[in-house]
């Protein structure tokens, strides 16, 4: 039986006066939802995916309007609801899990006051029984029940995340519109959230509804799904016949682009081009600028999804009896114009960037007390006894979970933070000869790109001022300065660059955006680059894109990068060697094809099997690290990972085991009893495929 029924939806926004028209935002868009069933919408930024949750929940804002079709859930119209009636519906039978915990959370008001709200709302029940089921909620989804009184600060992300999702089953929905609800969360935390949703869901024997650009998500997740591109649907059916034999281009190239650690001699093959503008209804195939495949056909209007025989599936594409010689064509580079990088990159250079030891530690505050009596201050150590170095032409990648450190390495590399013990070598020389006078020498030399580039690049000045500014601040090429300028545009992928020059970052897409702060970072021609999770926030085309720029650079420009992400697919496509870091300190370090595949760490076997697999087919063991990780200001004694570590011995809680402790100079991990070894008794060998060994059972966060 259907439980929602989406038909013909058509929802616009009005845009400014002076602006030429609304904007188009859905288009015809129509799926149904079975009792039961997990639903998943996928598609790129501005696809219209999240438009259609905010239609279905009647949270459109001001300027958005439903022009036509119809939300029919259990038979009744949701667009013909009053307010009131809507308030009646909604988290009692439809329920939702917003994308950021942390701005849809009241930061006034503890988590349990803000449940018990939600449950008074809809039911006449005492303070007692609400705080009782407040608990019990906490409880379900794995969160201390003595912690429904702490405030959303008090709690990591992945807790965060866990308190939304209770108050999303407070009332036993029959529909979860979850949106986003990973997105900027590390794979462990992911997988933990999306395990929970899963649990819950099975046991209340509710629909779910998943939006997400993660495909991989999806096809772990989802029995069917809808594929979105400029407010259309272009593929739809069982998770499946979608992913496994792909009928629309569109649908081919996202699969495409989806990075996986156990192909990391297969690039993957970003989708070339920018979404289409949709300020008036389209009247021909929304995905023929971009596509390899148009035909004349295309450009005169856009297909009616078609019903492929003797399955569920569904396809709007002109040539989709052409699928299989299509899906064929798309594997290749050349397909979507796209230079094929076959024969590799260049070969790494002289040792750029060095660190032995490095530490950045954060003194915390004292009572009076304590400090008269002189009794030294409690620490964070951010980063703790790093040994690293890069090479020119070389990526060195640097994963973790959040508050692992690696976003303080990299800004105390950059000489944003100073060090507090250790050394830190650049070009060279010691980072006090930079710290003595010769910082803005540093300064050009390296640079950094910030995981936001909203958040970076200054809204009120154009792209021409934005990447100029470095040149006018440090005097270098200020003679041929617009030159300059263009040609880092145009080094970056802004092509023509004359066409971005006059433009602010709010009329760029997230992409262009991100490709101006790179340009922002090379025009002064730097030797090392840091990047801070330059693509957490960008669609998987989108991350290929930038993944395969980074790598173009390390290759041809001769530059050293440290590319730091939780995103290990990622981060195994574009570099040469990944180091793991876990509170502070590196625990396995070696060259990219010898950490991915055949890990010595516990820890990073962890990381690498929470990645999501893009293939629906393939049953992965979901591995779930119990617990949080230790307080980093009251460390336990020994290996840090020991309290989480399903391998932990005796031994592990004694002293902390050297970075060198297993493997060589190619791998090495701090670890006494290393992945494929003998639990007996130490060992170095480090040659055994990972199995995973950790608790698949655990519900920590």
């Amino acid at each position: 039986m259907s439980l929602l029924e989406v038909d013909d939806l058509k929802v616009t926004y009005s845009t400014h006066p002076e602006e030429d028209g609304n904007v188009h935002a859905v288009n015809d868009v129509s799926f149904t939802i079975d009792e039961g069933v997990n639903y998943g919408l996928a598609g790129e930024s501005g696809s219209g995916k999240s438009t259609v949750a905010e239609a279905l929940l009647g949270l459109l804002p001001g300027n958005g309007t439903v022009e036509r079709g119809t939300i029919e859930f259990n038979g009744t119209d949701l667009t013909d609801l009053s307010e009131a009636e809507r308030r009646d519906i909604l988290w009692e039978d439809i329920a939702y899990i917003p994308q950021s915990a942390m701005d849809s959370l009241d930061p006034v008001m503890s988590t349990g006051d803000q449940i018990a709200q939600a449950i008074h709302t809809h039911r006449n029940v005492s303070d007692a029984k609400a705080r009782d089921r407040v608990r019990e909620l906490f409880e379900m989804v794995g969160l201390d029940p003595d912690r429904i009184d702490d405030y959303p600060h008090e709690f990591s992300g992945g807790m965060r995340q866990r308190v939304t999702i209770a108050m999303a089953l407070a009332l036993e929905p029959d529909l979860i519109i979850a949106d986003e609800p990973t997105t900027g969360l590390d794979v462990i935390v992911q997988d933990k959230i999306i395990d929970k949703i899963l649990e819950i869901q099975e046991r209340m024997d509710s629909s779910l509804l998943l939006i997400t650009h993660e495909i991989g998500v999806i096809a772990e997740t989802c029995d069917e799904l809808s594929i979105l591109y400029g407010g259309k649907v272009m593929e739809q059916g069982s998770v499946d016949n979608v992913l496994v034999n792909p009928t629309n281009p569109y649908t081919m190239g996202l699969k495409n682009s989806f990075p996986e650690i156990d192909e990391e001699d297969k690039d993957p093959v970003a989708i070339p081009g920018s979404p289409p503008n949709l300020n008036a209804e389209p009247t021909a195939c929304v995905f023929q600028d971009r596509c390899p495949f148009a035909t004349d056909e295309c450009g005169e209007s856009h297909p009616e999804p078609v019903e492929l025989p003797n399955r569920n599936h569904r396809s709007a594409c002109h040539r989709v009896k052409e699928a299989a010689q299509m899906r064929q064509a798309a594997d290749e580079p050349e397909t979507w114009d796209i230079p094929d990088d076959a024969d590799g990159g260049s070969d790494r250079g002289e040792v750029i960037l060095e660190t032995d030891g490095l530490e950045k530690h954060y003194e915390q505050s004292q009572p009076l007390l304590d400090k008269i009596r002189g009794e030294d201050p409690d620490s964070v150590k951010a980063v703790d006894g790093v040994s690293l170095s890069v090479r020119r032409s070389e990526v060195l990648g640097v994963a973790g979970e959040s508050g692992c450190g690696k976003s303080t390495l990299g800004e105390t590399m950059a000489l944003l933070e100073d060090p507090t013990g250790g050394e830190l070598t650049f070009d060279g020389e010691p980072y006090e000869y930079y710290q003595n006078g010769n910082l803005q020498e540093f300064r050009r030399k390296v640079q950094i790109v910030f995981q936001d580039p909203f958040d970076s690049l200054n809204p009120r000045q154009t792209v021409r001022k934005l990447v100029g500014e470095p040149l006018s601040i440090h005097d270098y090429r200020t003679d041929e300065k617009e030159r300059a300028i263009v040609e880092t545009l145009e080094k970056v992928g802004l092509t023509p660059a004359e066409t971005f020059l006059d433009k602010y970052p709010h009329e760029l897409s997230g992409g262009q955006r991100q490709r101006v702060a790179v340009a922002k970072a090379l025009v002064l021609d730097p030797d090392f680059l840091i990047c801070d999770e330059p693509a957490s926030m960008l669609d998987v085309s989108l991350k290929v894109n930038l993944l395969n720029l980074l790598r173009g650079l390390a290759d041809t420009e001769d530059i050293g990068i440290v590319y730091i992400s939780h995103d290990l697919a990622s981060l195994v496509q574009v570099s040469d060697r990944l180091a793991i870091m876990y509170l502070g300190r590196v625990i396995e370090e070696g060259e990219v094809d010898q950490v991915a595949t055949r890990p010595s760490h516990p820890y990073t076997a962890s990381l690498l099997s929470a990645a999501p697999e893009k293939d629906p087919t393939v049953d992965r063991t979901r591995v779930l690290l119990e617990g949080e990780p230790p307080d980093p200001v009251d460390l336990p004694s020994g290996c840090a990972f020991a309290p989480r570590c399903p391998k932990a011995q005796d031994s592990c809680w004694e002293a902390e085991p050297a970075i060198d402790e297993t493997g060589d100079e190619r791998h090495r991990a701090a670890c006494y009893y290393p992945e494929g070894a003998s639990e007996d008794g130490p060992s170095t060998d480090n040659g055994n495929k990972f199995q995973p060994s950790v608790n698949a059972d655990s519900t920590g966060d």
